[in-house]
């Protein structure tokens, strides 16, 4: 983590962790300057003002330490070291982990000195405007974290290289060799004559060994491996080039490969085995089985012209090419990713409600589509992140523009409101990609995240009225012949099923409910109990239980969600209305108790 990272989102991004209301304020000053940040809030004492709610504090940050989460915690320092105190293990391996004074006067760095945490509590104590409370006796000496270098660099190992800063410490002088410009103000005491030598090399021979107890190196990330021929190669072909080379698998930047493998499962796994990222070129190299120094490669060609001439290559008869550039490479400028499309459901509407998945979609998310109100409810958004809102009827066109995104590399997120399965977009995406005649949409990273539709946020809020067999209709007309609906309709009241009517009345069909209402009594008595739920999940939420022989039609309009129950539907006292309704479990006589 570098302060050059903080203007686009971190992976993953930080969680800014708030015990009550009165740090909300400092939170989200530190959010606007986190690109990707989310605040969570203590349930009991934040209610659902936060992005993300929690019961437990100590299980919240441990869940957030175990997943490699950046943790900003408002609270007292104490606190959160004894909550983490348990998973401290591996120094290697932990993310940043810092407290923050709720009124922004104090930032201190707790943890993750390796995953750059000084340089985000210097971030952090810039946007409050003080100073932080570094304590780091390398960095306050020299300037600088040797031990955590900038993006596009690695270091080759860690343990030696503690000894090797405790040695600076002690006094030893150092010399550098290659390339190292972050390195240039630090206030190392470097000599000529040094014993001690940082090296920035791709190499792991002798005389670049890592277990040299006078070296610290660093691999700069300046290697790509081009998989021409991705049918029968794999990772371990990979580094037998690196290791033939006598180059560092560390220094690796990312695997290339032909965009007509994007998709390619066999191809991710080679970089997911490297662990670098994958990307795709629009090259068609067509080397032969010898593939000699005199053969036109394609994939050579096109290395040249995006790294520039200053490159070597090394190649074998595999198709496989390694390039080896004279600085860090950054890949999102090489090609690109393979690009994603998650359709998510946002709930019905409190971000209480909203799965986590969905959330961490938004986050990664470099556009965002969906009808306007809903996107309006998916932000806030970064700076750095499109937004494309359209009216709620053009779902195949907004299908169509999010693949035309998602192909071209970009992360998209399509938004509906409560689940994309029901009634919402994630039909009209996979429609949209059937008839597709775009072979390219075919290679988008396709998801679908589940959310919490209107008719379980209204079941719960009512009880279990759902708890028995049911089905879900839609009385809109639009898509299907109203015939169908009486036909669904009658079936469905024939068989005594819990029913939950979506789009059930609007200005332009005001009547199709109270013709729907007339065929369901056909077959249930006026007795029979029914749910009414409004904006479930939003502010001003309504919930009126009543029954089929009182309802009418103008007690619903279009954002009602209508539950109307079966024969053994009941309501017993109780509930935010003064009863619960429940369908049981059991159909016919009741079960012995």
């Amino acid at each position: 983590m570098n302060l050059s990272t903080m203007g686009q989102a971190i992976a993953p991004a930080p969680a800014i962790v708030v015990l009550g209301r009165s740090a909300l304020d400092t939170a989200r000053r530190l959010q606007a300057s986190l690109p990707g940040a989310t605040v969570h809030g203590l349930e009991a004492r934040v209610g659902h003002d936060a992005d993300v709610s929690f019961t437990q504090l100590g299980e919240h940050l441990q869940a957030l330490y175990a997943n490699g989460t950046p943790i900003v915690a408002l609270c007292a320092a104490g606190i959160v070291i004894r909550c983490v105190a348990p998973m401290l293990s591996n120094k290697g391996t932990e993310p940043p982990v810092l407290a923050v004074a709720e009124d922004g006067s104090a930032v201190v760095p707790l943890l993750g000195g390796l995953a750059g945490v000084n340089v985000l509590a210097r971030h952090l104590a810039q946007t409050l405007g003080i100073a932080p409370a570094i304590t780091t006796s390398g960095e306050l000496r020299f300037g600088t974290c040797l031990l955590n270098p900038p993006e596009g660099y690695v270091l080759a190992d860690l343990e030696q290289s503690k000894h090797f800063v405790s040695d600076l410490l002690a006094g030893e002088t150092v010399r550098i060799e290659g390339d190292a410009p972050w390195l240039d103000d630090a206030d190392l005491p470097k000599a000529d004559g040094a014993a001690r030598t940082i090296r920035i090399t791709p190499f792991v021979d002798d005389a670049h060994s890592t277990s040299r107890p006078d070296a610290l190196v660093i691999h700069p990330r300046s290697l790509l491996a081009v998989v021409t021929k991705p049918q029968g190669a794999d990772a371990q072909q990979i580094r037998a080039m690196l290791s033939a080379q006598a180059l560092s698998p560390q220094a690796l930047a990312a695997v290339i490969a032909p965009v007509s493998s994007m998709g390619d499962a066999a191809v991710q796994a080679i970089a997911d085995d490297l662990a670098v990222p994958l990307r795709f070129a629009n090259f068609n190299a067509n080397f032969n089985a010898d593939f000699n120094d005199s053969e036109a490669s394609t994939a050579i060609d096109w290395l040249v012209t995006t790294l520039g001439p200053d490159v070597d290559f090394h190649h074998d008869a595999t198709g496989i090419a390694l390039a080896r550039a004279r600085a860090p490479i950054d890949p999102a400028r090489i090609g690109q990713a393979r690009g994603t499309l998650t359709v998510i459901g946002l709930g019905p509407g409190d971000i209480g409600l909203r799965v986590p998945d969905a959330t961490a979609a938004l986050a990664a998310a470099t556009d965002i589509l969906g009808y306007a109100t809903y996107v309006a409810m998916a932000g806030p958004f970064r700076d750095d992140q499109q937004v494309h809102a359209t009216d709620n009827r053009e779902e195949l066109m907004r299908a169509r523009h999010a693949f035309e995104l998602a192909s071209a590399g970009r992360h998209v997120v399509v938004v509906s409101s409560g689940d994309p399965g029901v009634f919402a977009m994630a039909s009209a995406v996979l429609e949209a990609l059937d008839v597709s005649e775009h072979a390219h949409w075919k290679t988008v990273d396709l998801r679908i995240v589940p959310g919490i539709s209107a008719a379980m946020a209204t079941a719960a809020l009512a009880g279990a009225p759902l708890g028995h067999d049911f089905c879900v209709l839609s009385l809109s007309d639009n898509l299907k012949p109203w015939q169908v609906i009486r036909e669904r309709l009658q079936h469905a009241a024939q068989a005594d099923l819990v029913m939950a009517f979506y789009n059930p009345i609007s200005r332009a069909r005001p009547w199709q409910l109270g013709e729907a209402l007339d065929i369901v009594r056909e077959w249930r008595t006026p007795d029979t109990r029914v749910v009414l739920g409004r904006d479930v999940g939003r502010p001003g939420a309504t919930l009126v239980n009543t029954t089929l022989g009182e309802l009418r039609a103008e007690q619903v309009d279009m954002r009602t969600m209508v539950i109307v129950g079966s024969s053994t539907t009941r309501g017993i006292d109780g509930g935010p209305n003064g009863e619960w309704i429940y369908t049981p479990r059991w159909y016919g006589e009741p079960p012995k108790r």
